[in-house]
């Protein structure tokens, strides 16, 4: 690991650079204009100032323990005896028992052990060094620390599922050794593999972080990528954007985020914004929270635009960070506005790669949802109904993110679903809170975010009585496969109660679309299905369902790709890359031969699918690259098995 200064950065300001209305560069223990100015500075004071560090040096540090536990494990190798998984049930492709049940190695709940055997993402001028390998567990490792900058991964993330599909993949390899896969010299990562030889990782360019699509020296006119990610004195000189491109925008924006997470008023958003193009040259009808507003729902509707067309995101970072020009006076302004902020910079963190700390945004909306009783009945009393209906929005959109975050880390819940008062928001839009009657015979817009609830609500119940409730893990067989039974059919009815129609709003928003509901559908079920704490090991019935999930996720993904509506964002490129070890496991581990069964099933036509759609993806994430190269690498091995050469 290189020597190099990292400097930890606080939170927020220093209190003299606070009222002063200074920039603060929150370095720690002291920052630099205190410091300059020679007078102490509030972060001495303060024992519980909590900082963040570069991800790259996170890494690192990473890396050192891993270097550290495995001298550790060296030295003690020879007073220790770990266990050896059972790999008897893979010879010859044939279970050795005869109740159908199929005897892959059991699936071990590891992602609470401390996370030995995790290895850092490359950034920059780090890279791997040569001999060093990678595999399904570590990538999904590197996808979540990209993701959230946190070490701690939980059963639902698939972690340990990871780690068992390797394992399996040793019916790939004559000797039964293990399934390794790394990268030989050259500049074609694909081309360029030694297919004879023992791979390694020496490639010097493989797990060096890209630029994001179309960043380069400049990205907005005079303004570099070190502008935008630290912000300078440039950004006060950054005016709104054109009538036509803010109206592009924020109708994107209510298109596609407020149909996920309706947090704003839109009828009050838009009266807003017009008068503010009405009356451009008086700036003092703006107050922070309304410039808060704005800039973000611009940068928001910007960020989720290139989220789906895949072109570079200079634009939307500037106005995320003239945004937060404006946060900590318009945090002031309320305890539900100040909710409000952070649930919009939650929005903004899913689509942007460079954004805040998603797993950290979350947990503090989270806090102050909880703290202001949100989730009880008597934060509603004496409400009027719009106010009532705008907070139970807020409320679910926070349990939403919560949700989505949680399960793909494998994280507790910030909330529990027991603890929750409140029924659901209604479904109807903005402008028909004051009068309910004038509602029509087809679904509002409302009905797309209410529905998303309950598909989160589903996942929830998953997470907690298939991963996370030892009460129903130590159950006796029929009470398992009930509860398996009961979440499939849940699922099924959420698919079968789709809104119809689904509102017409822009042609390139993913979920107004049936393909996203059955893409969603498939990654559940997959999940449901997967070796888990509650079925560790699964019978030959739940193999085939878990296989066809996985391949049918697949090509639903595929087909909003090739409609130009698939988000290309860091939450589908986890669902993709799980459905994917889905796939591989219950394609590997079939009971029958498993020549014949790749020859009959479409494993390879998905492989080759899921290919295509991490190639696109490589564009604008890193991991993407090494995701591709372990697919590839076990396509490969399942054409030679079966005698299948590329066309090519």
């Amino acid at each position: 690991m290189d020597n190099q200064v990292v400097t930890a950065v606080a939170r927020a300001s220093c209190q003299r650079c606070h009222k002063r209305k200074k920039k603060c560069d929150r370095a720690l223990p002291q920052c630099d204009n205190c410091m300059t100015a020679n007078v102490p500075c509030s972060f001495l004071d303060n024992e519980q100032q909590s900082a963040t560090y570069p991800i790259a040096f996170v890494q690192g540090l990473e890396a050192r323990i891993h270097e550290l536990e495995e001298q550790l494990a060296l030295a003690l190798e020879a007073s220790r005896n770990p266990p050896v998984v059972s790999e008897s049930s893979l010879d010859n492709g044939h279970p050795r028992n005869h109740n159908h049940t199929i005897e892959s190695p059991t699936y071990v709940d590891e992602t609470n052990a401390g996370g030995g055997g995790f290895s850092p993402f490359s950034f920059r001028s780090q890279a791997y060094s040569p001999g060093e390998r990678t595999s399904m567990a570590r990538e999904l490792r590197i996808l979540s620390l990209e993701a959230a900058a946190e070490r701690h991964l939980g059963s639902s993330s698939g972690l340990s599922f990871a780690k068992l599909t390797q394992t399996v993949l040793k019916r790939l390899t004559p000797d039964r050794a293990d399934f390794v896969f790394g990268i030989s010299q050259g500049d074609d990562i694909l081309g360029e593999i030694d297919w004879d030889s023992t791979p390694d990782f020496s490639h010097p360019h493989v797990m060096n972080f890209p630029n994001i699509a179309g960043f380069g020296p400049t990205l907005f006119g005079k303004m570099s990528l070190s502008n935008i990610i630290e912000p300078s004195g440039s950004l006060a000189d950054l005016s709104l954007p054109t009538k036509a491109r803010a109206d592009q925008l924020t109708s994107f924006y209510f298109a596609h985020s407020h149909t996920l997470y309706p947090v704003l008023n839109q009828k009050d958003f838009l009266t807003l914004l017009n008068r503010i193009y009405e009356q451009s040259s008086d700036n003092s009808i703006m107050d922070s929270l309304s410039w808060f507003r704005v800039w973000m729902v611009l940068a928001i509707g910007s960020s989720a635009r290139c989220s789906v067309s895949m072109v570079e995101e200079s634009e939307a970072l500037l106005y995320y960070n003239k945004a937060l020009e404006f946060f900590e006076s318009a945090f002031d302004h309320g305890d539900m506005v100040a909710l409000e902020t952070i649930m919009l910079q939650v929005s903004f963190s899913f689509f942007n790669q460079l954004g805040p700390n998603t797993w950290f945004l979350v947990g503090t909306a989270a806090r102050m949802a909880v703290g202001l009783g949100l989730h009880t009945t008597s934060a509603y009393e004496g409400l009027p109904f719009n106010i009532m209906h705008i907070r139970k929005r807020i409320f679910w959109s926070m349990y939403m993110m919560d949700r989505v975050i949680s399960i793909a880390l494998g994280r507790p819940f910030a909330l529990q679903d027991d603890d929750i008062e409140i029924e659901p928001f209604v479904d109807i839009d903005d402008g028909q809170t004051d009068d309910l009657g004038t509602r029509g015979l087809e679904p509002s817009t409302m009905a797309v975010p209410r529905h998303i609830l309950d598909l989160r609500r589903i996942a929830s119940k998953i997470s907690k009585q298939v991963y996370g409730n030892p009460a129903t893990i130590r159950a006796n067989t029929p009470h398992r496969e009930e509860i398996i039974h009961s979440l499939h059919k849940e699922l099924i009815d959420w698919r079968r109660n789709m809104p119809f129609p689904l509102p017409d709003l822009h042609p390139r928003v993913p979920h107004l679309n049936s393909n996203w509901y059955d893409f969603n559908y498939y990654t559940h079920l997959a999940m449901l299905y997967r070796p888990s704490p509650l079925f560790p090991t699964l019978d030959e019935v739940m193999v085939k369902k878990l296989a066809n999930a996985a391949s049918m996720s697949i090509r639903q993904a595929y087909n909003m790709h090739r409609q130009k509506r698939f988000a290309y964002n860091w939450l589908n490129l986890l669902s993709l890359f799980t459905s994917t070890i889905s796939l591989i496991y219950a394609s590997t581990v079939q009971p029958q031969e498993l020549v014949n069964y790749l020859q009959r099933a479409q494993v390879i036509d998905d492989l080759e699918l899921v290919l295509q759609l991490f190639d696109k993806l490589n564009g604008k994430f890193a991991g993407a690259k090494n995701i591709q190269f372990i697919i590839d690498r076990v396509l490969r091995r399942y054409k030679e098995m079966c005698n299948i050469t590329d066309a090519s």
